[in-house]
This record gives C-alpha cells, sequence and structure tokens, in this order.
C-alpha cells in the first residue's frame, strides 16, 4: 500500500498540530511520548479524501469529509463510523473504528479515525500477477464476503435506522437521477434514455429483500490479507445503506460487462476476457446463492439491477468530474471522469434492453473449506453450516464477554448464565438443534464435522446447539443401547436440553486407559443393583441442571473374562450415597459452571432396570460411545484452532516490536504458516476418519480414529501455544481466551484414552495388517 501515499495535496491540508493535539487527548490508543505525527494522502479513491497517520510506529487511518460545496447527503463521514463500529462488534471483516469527530475545527471537516489494515488492494480485477489458482480464491474469497455481509443480522445490531426498509430501489433511481442533475454539465441522451427505461421497469417491492449493503463493493475496495487470499478488511462505507443485496451483486459483476475503451480511465472494471481461473458471471452469481444458503433461486430482473449498476456508476463519474471542475475532488485523475459518462450509459441502456435470461441456483451452501472438496458433506449438511456460522456471528461470540465474567466470579460461576437457555431456545427454533446424533438430525458424521468445527471456536457454543459432550456421548449410548423406558426417562429431556447429564468412568487409584482396571463394583442384590466406588474427572457434575449420571463398574468376584465383567447403570444424581467430594481444576480452571468432580457411590441402590443393555455388556457399550465421541473431540478441536491462528494473525498485525510489525519478522510468520499446514493437515484426517465411520462403521475407522485423536490435540496444543508467544504476557493473561483454549487442548492428549494408547493402537493394527497381507 505504500506507492499508493503520497504527500497531502494543497486542497486537502489541513492543521496536522491540531490534528496532533487533539488525538493525544481523545484516541487513547495513540502514542503520547515524544514523536512526530507523519500524514500522506492516499492518491486512489474519488470519494473522501483518506489519510495515513503514522507515528513511532503506530499507524491510522484517517477519513474526512471533503472540503467545499457537496452534493446534499453525500459523504457522511459518521454513517461510515457507525456501520463500520456495528460490523466490527461481530468480526466482520473492517478496520477497527477508533473515535469519531464533529467539530470542524479541528481539521475544517468532520472526520473518523480506524485502524490500518496491512495487506494487498488488487487494482485490476483480472489479477495479471495471479495464478489461475489465485485467481479462483480471491474470486471466492470475495464474494463469499459479500454473501456474509448481506446475511448479517442489521436489527440485532442496532441499525433499523440506517436506512428506509421499502422501496429501495425506487428510492435508488430517484435518489441517482437527482445526483445526476445536480452535477450535470451538458446533456447526454443515452443517460435520459437508461433513466426514462429504469423508471418504468423497477422490479415488484416483494422480490426485495432488505440487508445490509455496501453499495460500492469491489475487488478494489477490499484489502487482500498479507499471508492468505481472503479479505482482511472492506473499505469505502460511503454509501452503505439498507436495501436490495441484489444490486450489490450486480454492481460488483459490472466488470464482466463493462466497455473495453474505458479499461485505462476505469482499471478496476474491466474485465473484459477474463484471465484464467477467474469465474464467470454466472459462476459468481451461483456461488453467492449457495453462500446465502437458496435452494433454487432465480433473478429475473438481472437485466435491471445491471442496468442500475451503470446507471449510478455513470451518476458517480459526471459527479467527480463536477468535483474535478470545482477543485475540492479527491484524486488527481478525477477530470478524466466526464469522458465516461457516456459510455458507461450506453453500456447500462445495452443491457437495459436485451432479453436476458435469469441465472438460477440449484444448490444450497457450499463447502466452506478447501478440503472437503475431496469430502463432499449433503446439501442439508451445507445449508446447516451457513445458518449455524450467522447464528455464531449474530448471538454467541458477542456473548463470549458475558459468559467469562460469569464463569470466572465466584458469587455466580456455579450458576448458568441468564442467556444460556435464551441462546438455546433460538437455536432450536432455527433447527440448529441435536445435530450430532445420525439418527435425529439425519446428518452423517462427515456432514456434522464441519458444524462441530463451527462450534469448537468458542468454549461454550455447543451447549447452545445442544451438541456438548458428555451429554452427547451419553444421548448416543441411550440412543442406541437404551431401552423404551429409558430413552422416554432421561434420553427425552436430554433431546429437549432440559437436563444434563454426567459420564463416569475414570477412578483416581488406577490407570482407567485399561478399563480391565476399574475396580467401582456393582453387585446385582435382587431387582437393584448396589453401587460402590469413586470416579474422577466426572466431567458436568457441577451443572445444576445434571441430573443424571452414566455409571461404569466391574462384578467383582465373578469369573468372567474381562471384557465381559463390566456394566454400565444409570443412576440419578439424587439418589443416596452419592457425594460429591471436590471439584478438579484443570490447570487451575474449574470449568465452572460445568465442572469436573470427584464422586463416591456408597452403597448407592438404583433398580436393575437401569442397567444399560444387559448386564457385563459395559465394554460392548464404551467401544460404541467413545469411537464418535472421539472424533467430534476432534472436529471441535479444528475450530479452537483456527480460532487461536485467528488471533495470532491479527495480533501480528497489530503488534510492533524493534521498528516492525511482528507479522513482519520471519520467525512468526514461519509460526504462522506452520500453524496453517498443520491445522489443513489434521481437518484431512478428521474428515476421513468421519468419512469411513460413514461408510464402514466404528470398528473399522478405529485406526483413523485414533489416528485423529493422536494427531488433532498435539496440532491444537501447538498451534494454541505459538499464539500465546505471539501474544506475550497478554496471551496467558485472562485478556484473551487462549490460556483457556490451551487447557482445553493439552487436557484432550488424556481424556478419552491417553496418547500412548492411541499410538499403541495404531502401531498394533499396522502390524497386524501388514501380517495378514504376508499369509
Amino acid at each position: 500500500m505504500a506507492e499508493e501515499l503520497s504527500s497531502v495535496r494543497a486542497e486537502h491540508k489541513f492543521d496536522e498540530t491540531a490534528l496532533h493535539e487533539y488525538l493525544k487527548k481523545n484516541l487513547q490508543v495513540f502514542p503520547r511520548g515524544h514523536g512526530t505525527l507523519t500524514v500522506l494522502q492516499y492518491s486512489s479513491g474519488q470519494s473522501n479524501p483518506t489519510f495515513c497517520m503514522s507515528k513511532n510506529g503506530k499507524k491510522f487511518v484517517l477519513r474526512k469529509k471533503p472540503p467545499g460545496k457537496l452534493l446534499r447527503g453525500a459523504h457522511q463521514v459518521k454513517r461510515e463510523f457507525r456501520v463500520l463500529s456495528a460490523l466490527h462488534s461481530i468480526s466482520f471483516p473492517v478496520p477497527k473504528p477508533y473515535l469519531y469527530c464533529e467539530d470542524a475545527s479541528v481539521i475544517g471537516t468532520e472526520f473518523y479515525i480506524m485502524d490500518h489494515v496491512k495487506g494487498h488492494i488488487f487494482r485490476r480485477p483480472k489479477l495479471p500477477s495471479h495464478s489461475a489458482s489465485e485467481r479462483r480464491v480471491l474470486y471466492n474469497s470475495m464474494i463469499s464476503t459479500l454473501a456474509r455481509l448481506h446475511s448479517v443480522d442489521w436489527r440485532s445490531l442496532g441499525l433499523s435506522d440506517f436506512g428506509h426498509q421499502t422501496n429501495y430501489l425506487r428510492r435508488k433511481v430517484s435518489t441517482w437521477s437527482k445526483q445526476y442533475r445536480a452535477s450535470a454539465t451538458q446533456p447526454i441522451n443515452a443517460m435520459e434514455k437508461l433513466l426514462s427505461w429504469l423508471e418504468k421497469n423497477i422490479p415488484p417491492e416483494s422480490t426485495q429483500e432488505t440487508a445490509i449493503v455496501h453499495g460500492d463493493f469491489r475487488l478494489d475496495n477490499l484489502i487482500i490479507h498479507p499471508m492468505q487470499l481472503t479479505v482482511a478488511a472492506v473499505l469505502d462505507w460511503e454509501l452503505s445503506t439498507l436495501g436490495d443485496p441484489i444490486l450489490d451483486l450486480a454492481y460488483n459483476c459490472v466488470p464482466y460487462h463493462c466497455p473495453s475503451e474505458l479499461a485505462d480511465v476505469l482499471p478496476a472494471f474491466s474485465l473484459a476476457s477474463p484471465s484464467a481461473g477467474i469465474p464467470s458471471e454466472k459462476e459468481l452469481v451461483s456461488t453467492y446463492c449457495k453462500l446465502r444458503g437458496f435452494s433454487k433461486t432465480s433473478f429475473p430482473n438481472w437485466n435491471f439491477y445491471l442496468a442500475l449498476s451503470f446507471f449510478r456508476m455513470a451518476a458517480i463519474a459526471q459527479g467527480i468530474y463536477a468535483r474535478a471542475m470545482q477543485g475540492n475532488a479527491s484524486a488527481p485523475n478525477a477530470a478524466s471522469f466526464g469522458q465516461t459518462v457516456q459510455p458507461l450509459a450506453e453500456a447500462g441502456l445495452r443491457l437495459a434492453l436485451q432479453d436476458q435470461k435469469p441465472y438460477v441456483s440449484h444448490s444450497i451452501a457450499p463447502r466452506q473449506c478447501n478440503s472437503t472438496s475431496i469430502f463432499q458433506p449433503s446439501e442439508k449438511a451445507q445449508a446447516l453450516y451457513s445458518k449455524m456460522k450467522a447464528f455464531m456471528d449474530k448471538y454467541v461470540y458477542p456473548a463470549e464477554q458475558a459468559f467469562y465474567e460469569h464463569a470466572s466470579n465466584p458469587e455466580t460461576q456455579w450458576s448458568i448464565p441468564p442467556f444460556m437457555e435464551e441462546l438455546k431456545q433460538k437455536a432450536k427454533s432455527e433447527g440448529l438443534w441435536n445435530l450430532f446424533l445420525p439418527g435425529v438430525s439425519g446428518l452423517s458424521q462427515l456432514d456434522y464435522a464441519l458444524l462441530a468445527e463451527i462450534t469448537g471456536r468458542c468454549p461454550f457454543a455447543p451447549e447452545v446447539f445442544n451438541c456438548s459432550a458428555p451429554d452427547t456421548g451419553n444421548m448416543e449410548v441411550l440412543h442406541l443401547y437404551g431401552s423404551e423406558e429409558q430413552k422416554k426417562q432421561w434420553l427425552e429431556p436430554l433431546l429437549r436440553g432440559e437436563i444434563r447429564s454426567v459420564f463416569c468412568m475414570t477412578e483416581p487409584d488406577v490407570a482407567s486407559s485399561d478399563a480391565t482396571n476399574i475396580e467401582c463394583q456393582i453387585t446385582r442384590e435382587g431387582s437393584e443393583v448396589v453401587i460402590n466406588g469413586r470416579k474422577w474427572w466426572s466431567s458436568g457434575a457441577g451443572d445444576p441442571r445434571c441430573k443424571i449420571a452414566i455409571v461404569m463398574g466391574c462384578h467383582a468376584g465373578v469369573n468372567l473374562p474381562k471384557h465381559q465383567r463390566h456394566t454400565m447403570v444409570l443412576v440419578p444424581l439424587d439418589t443416596p450415597g452419592i457425594k460429591k467430594v471436590r471439584a478438579l481444576t484443570v490447570f487451575g480452571y474449574n470449568d465452572a459452571p460445568h465442572g469436573h468432580f470427584e464422586i463416591v457411590f456408597n452403597n448407592v441402590r438404583v433398580p436393575l432396570t437401569n442397567v444399560i443393555l444387559g448386564e457385563g455388556r459395559g465394554f460392548e457399550i464404551a467401544q460404541g460411545r467413545l469411537g464418535p465421541g472421539r472424533i467430534h473431540h476432534c472436529m471441535r478441536s479444528i475450530g479452537l484452532a483456527e480460532r487461536s491462528l485467528e488471533l495470532m494473525v491479527q495480533r501480528s498485525l497489530e503488534r510492533v516490536a524493534f521498528g516492525k510489525r511482528l507479522a513482519e519478522k520471519g520467525m512468526v510468520q514461519e509460526q504462522i504458516a506452520l500453524s496453517r499446514i498443520e491445522i489443513e493437515q489434521a481437518r484431512l484426517l478428521v474428515l476421513k476418519a468421519a468419512h469411513t465411520i460413514d461408510c464402514h462403521g466404528n470398528k473399522v475407522a478405529r485406526k483413523q480414529i485414533a489416528m485423529a485423536k493422536i494427531v488433532v490435540p498435539r496440532m491444537a496444543c501447538n498451534v494454541i501455544d505459538r499464539a500465546i508467544q505471539v501474544h506475550g504476557g497478554k496471551g496467558v493473561s485472562q485478556d484473551t481466551p487462549l490460556a483457556y483454549f490451551y487447557t482445553g487442548a493439552r487436557s484432550l492428549r488424556i481424556a478419552d484414552g491417553p496418547d500412548e494408547v492411541h499410538l499403541e493402537a495404531v502401531a498394533k493394527l499396522e502390524l497386524k495388517e501388514a501380517l495378514k497381507s504376508k499369509m
């Protein structure tokens, strides 16, 4: 971006000393020490003048109104600041907004300050310096960002008054006609004809959706991540409002139709004869439809949207030319825009008069990562992915801070956060409920893999969707092995999310990784069974909603094979003889209100009918339970690692040490690269394991499950550890979730069988296969 900076142009100069003093008093993150404020102007852009400010290695961006007489309603930087603030709050890729100043006495106009986002801006949509595969990835990232914007719940962001919610297209035709006429310097016949056609062919309001629209969404208004082909930030929100998102989509497709003679003046819209790898217009529209989750979407008025886009571009070009004549344009080439108005109008008129057929998409939400191109999830799973991703952005991430505060407060931590049940009801109403259980959701393990990955990005998210351990494993046990009475009494309320459960298998006095060591005794006495023993790491027992435990024990003194001595039994937690001894901590965290408890069972009596499947069937049940349970943990851990990598990358882009951003240092770049590689490798292993379970069952997939269980927690530990290192002292504090993430990932190397057990299992299976092949 440095090549786009130049000295502040004469017509845009302001009092930099006054600005410096204002920032020191009002911008908390602004360097207060000695140093000079350097201000340079971005040479690109034709709208609000934009400046890069730097002091002591810290950079900011200032955006202000142009000076002089302006068109009514144009250049409202306060609206830009407002929408940036709203979108940044849900982690949509925009620069972080810091402050808005309406006091024109500081620099002569109102202005706002935002973060300086490092990355690349590509001015030519043909992307001549990229390979075909890179072009496709970039275009897919661009269109997925647009689809994500249009999926944002603007009401929950407090943007209901950000624009009128009716007659959007009619108002756009009227607005741009007024803007054009206010800046017209000569009559242009094509503009009048195009305007007349638009006024007569406005689509019915019933066909128009309302969403946040950017108004100028195109490739050169995006900052592309410096090390990944992803969108780091969307810029230039001057035209944003509430309206029909299809106009944003059509405007994004203008380069496919822009006259080639305008390539020099409008390089950002020149896409005649697209380069290899760039999707066609039809492919781009189809991808958008999939990302929005549309099952069958047609745009019968597509030509209207394109024609209106060209009319708007022509009106904007006319305004830029008029400002150049007045001497207050934002860019030095503004005067050349006068020659583009008629060709743009003529292009729009040709599109208006064409008998175009609508684009139709029969698919729904697409694969969200390249690795799934090998393992294709179902259309239902793809649609649920889009819904869940939007749900996380809208409800879950915004609740994280409240959750951590509730869980860390000694007075509240063993109670349920007040918002949790509300979130669960919302998830249930949207069909994002019990997705882990194939017999209920209709999803395969492969389908569920990407959904579980999303929930893994936030520690409490799985519960929101009733997909959290140990309830998932316990529900699977009851679904597969429970009697009808057991299902009615315990499975149904668990599926409804009315109660929670705990699984009691591990014991403090024996190596429970070898379950044959279990000492807890289950003795049959008439129509009852009596349980005596001590369990620990009984996860979930601290939850006040936890009502039922599945306890695994053995039959003492019975001469049976070692894998037929164990039984699982349902034990209500209010049964006499149960004592919660203590809550165990994980690296100092007590995981409240969930908790991991040591529990004593002293002559606990329950009916014989509480035995699951039958006496001596405990090992059989455990193997059926642990297969999916282990892979679900791995799925969620991929999401945890992805979130950690995102935090690492963001920190490296923001933090400066020894005169350079951390992202510019080779050591940090290596950490980021290794993390990305390891995550992708681990995800493929998880997806293969899930695919094998779906095709061949848990038993055949046991090697793939074991490998995933080894690789994924190790990978997550590595990635989180690197993220902590990049954050420095902040990484081990409560100011980031990384320390808490690490405790979960490190614990998983022990939970559900330590690494060593799974390594041994993989080796034995490998050797067995080798011996078998020689026979």
